[in-house]
């Protein structure tokens, strides 16, 4: 159970939707805060979630809550920041989960000794199967650490690295969902090309990913072993394998994730 009693979410958007249905779940009795611009977004949210505080002034939310979660757009982080600044001690725990922004510039901009811990989060969150890093700032302690795997664990699994493997994590699990999309909707296209129904090939190529994926999780087997286990001598899928082959698929994948990467040290600044 989380060691919190009230969490504040500055930006009420989609990871924050996620993290919230995840504590109302669980049922954790935490008192749930979210600062949120939009007066649209604000109604939906008190809409969907009539036991949570939704207010129009981060100040006021961080004033409230023990954790902070900084859930905002990059590109808002420096307003965020600066009207934060005069509320935020030392005795509150701060989440961002802001891509690209360093620990060390919201550590930069806020009081002395602020705890920060940096969260990457991907989209999968939303249906509680999230795949989330963390890493410690300066002045965080195991234990803030703790709270923040806890806290990602309710809406999938959670991970610590060192914030310098941060750029890793936003191409693989950041950007691999879009890679995954991409992959099932060009699988089902090939089904419709040989001959399926639109909806029975993308219920299939769906399917298949996700069975596919389950399997290598809950067996531990290595991806290999596993593709082996379907590759009989002579047969179609060591057919298709060649052509995924030949067609330099895993590096294409892989030039992929070192793209994404490479655009997040950009705008991290790096």
């Amino acid at each position: 159970m989380l060691a919190v009693r009230t969490i504040a979410f500055i930006g009420g958007g989609n990871m924050a939707e996620a993290i919230i249905r995840g504590l109302l779940k669980e049922e954790v009795g935490i008192g749930i805060c979210v600062a949120e611009l939009l007066p649209a977004r604000r109604e939906q949210l008190t809409t969907l979630f009539p036991s949570v505080r939704v207010v129009d002034d981060a100040a006021e939310a961080a004033r409230w809550g023990e954790v902070v979660v900084l859930a905002v757009k990059p590109q808002q982080a420096a307003g965020a920041l600066d009207a934060l600044e005069p509320v935020i001690t030392s005795e509150k725990l701060i989440i961002s989960i802001m891509a690209g922004i360093r620990a060390a510039s919201i550590e930069e901009a806020l009081a002395p000794g602020s705890r920060v811990v940096r969260a990457m989060p991907n989209t999968p969150a939303l249906v509680g199967a999230g795949a989330t890093a963390i890493s410690a700032g300066r002045k965080a302690t195991p234990g803030d650490l703790a709270v923040a795997e806890q806290l990602f664990a309710l809406v999938g699994y959670a991970v610590q690295v060192d914030e310098k493997q941060m750029d890793g994590v936003t191409a693989l699990s950041g950007s691999g969902p879009a890679f995954v999309c991409a992959f099932i909707e060009a699988l089902a296209d090939a089904g419709v090309k040989n001959g399926l129904p639109r909806d029975v090939a993308a219920r299939l190529a769906t399917q298949t990913v996700l069975g596919t994926a389950r399997m290598v999780h809950e067996t531990g087997d290595h991806p290999v072993v596993l593709r082996e286990k379907v590759t009989s001598p002579g047969g179609t899928t060591i057919a298709g394998l060649h052509a995924l082959e030949t067609g330099a698929f895993r590096g294409t994948v892989m030039s992929a994730v070192d793209a994404a990467c490479h655009r997040s040290k950009e705008l991290s600044g790096k």
